[in-house]
């Protein structure tokens, strides 16, 4: 079943903004990375089989700090 995870990442620019985007359309299993927010400082994760923590811990080596808020389960529908 697929996951989304929800995190919230310190990003100042844009180019932090694509950095995070790039990290996350990298990782193995994802199949969907967006941003959301009224400023556009969180990342939204959908795939299956992500390591959520791993993730956060690129981020933060990547862009800076990031923390998860929510890891949830999606309903896939046919």
């Amino acid at each position: 079943m697929a996951k989304k995870i929800l995190m919230s990442v310190n990003m100042r620019c844009q180019k932090c903004r694509s950095a995070a985007l790039d990290v996350g359309g990298k990782t193995t299993g994802v199949t969907f990375v967006g941003l959301e927010g009224e400023e556009k400082d969180k990342v939204v994760v959908i795939g299956e089989g992500v390591d959520a923590a791993g993730l956060v811990l690129r981020l933060r080596k990547k862009v800076g700090f990031a923390d998860i808020i929510s890891v949830t389960d999606v309903e896939e529908t046919s």
